[in-house]
């Protein structure tokens, strides 16, 4: 036993630290270089480290990274994602609690140019709660559709984490990429779907519509302007993914260059929103390279300890359905979205539960979508969800945290009923990777 006692170690220091409020990834770091000391052979186990930290970086699948983070802060800081906004209001003027189901279908259009949950969140908050209050719509009404919307970009593509994820946790990007589509797209449907019969019921929480009809070809005419570019970016990014024409690196480069061009081409560029826009790729993408180097070394270090092999073994060898230890895996990473971030879950969660995926016979690129659906419930789950923190420091104060999070709650649970939904019927992930052209 071992490993047990390795496994105890290096997951009982990590908590320490992290309790301690040590930062997450320097948690991570002195967790590991402890256990490597401990368990690889004390001084003599550090240029194994740093071995490990060349090689997890040299990984050629995280290069989009920093290009969808530049699609994103490109799109938020020169204004385009408003124009998206205002026309898709447009086309749900009539629907019931208009404004709230917008907030969803928003978050979904910028989920697939963006990939930041965050950003999506903020923007979002900033550009609609002050009309959804002026229009007495009800707080619940405003700030969960909004991190609802928002939490889209974390399945969507080109989300950033699924680009971690696959490169982790060895599963095609690609395909991991066109994967996340349908899940959340689904996801989006559930919610506004929500919102129409909330909406219906009670009335007195949203407002009354208050726009003028407007005919077909209006719609067409007022909102082509706005939603040009979109359809523009997403064809660029997940249209070559999907024909086969480009790699996702490739894509996202395209991608990137593409939203820069557009919003020159809109007048909506300057040399300080792109210098803001580089800075903030940088800077994000280099927490993603310290995700990866740390999640390489952790993963490392489980298996020198026999740690990886003896939990795959155990977890095989249970007198269980296997289904029954998949459920088991996202049941804990729903639980730890209630205390820990998404970095935390991604670091802790890769190197154990794929593989135990894997092991089990089960679709790596099916759990991989689970995985992530599991995490992403994180940004809304309390007390520490991150979009609830957020969401408060944009919107007005007298609407109080704990209105906050029980405006997610519904959504949680809707993401619940969606991840129940890709167990049951697997082809809701696979089926369209399956159709890429190769």
């Amino acid at each position: 036993m071992e490993w047990l006692i390795a496994l105890v170690t290096i997951t009982g220091i990590l908590i320490v630290f992290l309790m301690l409020g040590v930062p997450v990834f320097a948690s991570f770091w002195i967790t590991i270089a402890i256990g490597f000391f401990l368990f690889m052979g004390g001084l003599s186990a550090f240029p194994a480290l740093i071995t490990s930290l060349r090689s997890s970086i040299a990984i050629f699948t995280l290069t989009p990274v920093p290009f969808f983070i530049l699609m994103g802060e490109t799109l938020f800081l020169s204004g385009l994602a408003g124009g998206i906004i205002n026309a898709l209001e447009i086309w749900l003027q009539r629907f019931p609690g208009r404004l709230s189901a917008v907030a969803v279908a928003a978050g979904t259009v910028c989920a697939a140019l963006s990939g930041s949950s965050l950003g999506d969140c903020a923007m979002l908050a900033s550009v609609l709660t002050p009309d959804m209050r002026k229009r007495g719509y009800n707080p619940l009404m405003i700030t969960g559709p909004i991190m609802a919307g928002a939490m889209l970009a974390v399945i969507i593509p080109p989300s950033v984490l699924i680009v971690i994820i696959g490169s982790l946790g060895e599963i095609s990007v690609g395909k991991f990429l066109i994967a996340g589509i349908v899940p959340g797209l689904v996801m989006a449907t559930l919610f506004i779907g929500y919102i129409a019969v909330v909406a219906s019921r009670h009335p007195e929480l949203v407002p009354p519509v208050d726009m003028a009809p407007m005919s077909l070809a209006m719609k067409f005419k007022e909102s082509a302007v706005s939603l040009f570019p979109a359809l523009i970016i997403i064809f660029l990014v997940l249209g070559t993914i999907f024909l086969g024409v480009c790699t996702p690196t490739e894509a996202s480069a395209i991608g990137a260059f593409g939203t820069l061009a557009l919003a020159t081409a809109y007048r909506k560029m300057n040399w300080r929103i792109l210098r803001n826009c580089v800075f903030t790729a940088v800077k994000v993408a280099s927490l993603a390279l310290i995700i990866a180097t740390g999640s390489m070394a952790f993963s490392q270090l489980l298996g020198f300890t026999g740690s990886a092999s003896a939990l795959m073994q155990l977890a095989t060898g249970l007198p269980v359905p296997p289904i029954f230890i998949i459920v088991a895996t996202l049941i804990l990473l729903l639980f730890m979205g209630c205390f820990i971030d998404q970095i935390s879950m991604i670091m802790i969660g890769v190197p154990i539960f794929i593989p135990i995926a894997v092991a089990l016979g089960f679709d790596p690129l099916w759990y991989g979508i689970l995985f992530l659906l599991a995490i992403a419930m994180g940004y809304i789950t309390p007390p520490f969800g991150m979009l609830f923190f957020v969401i408060k420091g944009v919107i007005p104060p007298d609407i109080s945290m704990a209105t906050v999070m029980r405006s997610g709650i519904p959504y949680l649970i809707l993401g619940i009923v969606t991840i129940i939904l890709i167990i049951l019927f697997p082809p809701l992930a696979t089926w369209l990777p399956g159709l890429m052209i190769k």
